[in-house]
Formats: C-alpha cells, sequence, structure tokens
C-alpha cells in the first residue's frame, strides 16, 4: 500500500508543477493576444485607450483582461493553490517515504514541464520576449 501511496503522491506533485507552468503560459497567451491587438491598430494622440505619460511623445497603454480570461485564469490558481495545500498537508503526515516521494515529484516535474528557454538579443532585438518574472507563485514556499 505505501508503493501506490508514493507513486500517487509524486504524480501529484509533477500535476503541481504542470499547472504552475500552465498559469505561466496562459499569462504569457494573454499578453501575446494584447500585443497582437496593439499591433493591429493606429493610435491617435486622443484615443481614449492611452493615457497620460511622463515622458513627453510616449504613450502608455492600459489592458485589461476579459471576464472569461479572467476567471479561467483564476480557476487554474485556484486549483493550483488547492494542489499545493495538499501536498504541503502530505508532507505534514511526517512519513519519510511520501516526502521522498514529493521531492522526486518536483524534481521530475521541474525536469518534465519548466524548460528554461532564453533569448539573447544579436541584433538589438528579441523577438517574442517575455517580461522579467521574478517570484510570482504564492505558494513558492511550499512547492
Amino acid at each position: 500500500m505505501v508503493a501506490p501511496s508514493c507513486i500517487g503522491v509524486a504524480l501529484l506533485v509533477v500535476m503541481l508543477e504542470l499547472l504552475k507552468r500552465l498559469g505561466k503560459e496562459y499569462d504569457y497567451l494573454i499578453l501575446r493576444h494584447f500585443q497582437r491587438h496593439i499591433a493591429s491598430r493606429t493610435f491617435s494622440p486622443g484615443d481614449a485607450c492611452c493615457s497620460a505619460s511622463p515622458t513627453p511623445g510616449r504613450r502608455i497603454l492600459s489592458f485589461r483582461a476579459s471576464s472569461l480570461q479572467q476567471l479561467t485564469w483564476a480557476v487554474i490558481h485556484g486549483v493550483t493553490v488547492g494542489v499545493a495545500y495538499i501536498v504541503m498537508l502530505l508532507a505534514m503526515y511526517f512519513n519519510g517515504y511520501i516526502i521522498i516521494s514529493i521531492v522526486i515529484g518536483a524534481t521530475l516535474g521541474k525536469f518534465m514541464c519548466d524548460w528554461m528557454v532564453h533569448q539573447v538579443a544579436v541584433d538589438g532585438k528579441i523577438q517574442g520576449e517575455r517580461p522579467a518574472a521574478g517570484i510570482q507563485e504564492t505558494t513558492v514556499c511550499c512547492s
């Protein structure tokens, strides 16, 4: 009974890493959608979507996700936090095999779901550059 439990815990942690990646990719999808929307339009200085900027000649555009996009993002985030707390409770079970399974699952999940992609500018431009993220997960201490 211990072996299937350990395998299940490891797979649960792999699923947690997959959910984290899914959340990040969904964020980037929404940003790319906004960038395509901006690229397809030309804006005049008096446009309602443009706000004043401290730098003359520079416009800042504000973007708000649609209700469906926000709901989807919230559901992904909620499921991720829920799974992270379940993993935390499993770790508090104080069973060495379960804790080792959590570490193995986190290692496998990071390996399978979070390949590092870095772009280096050769000609001064980077196509599809992603913003610097920092620590964005609220459950970073639990995973």
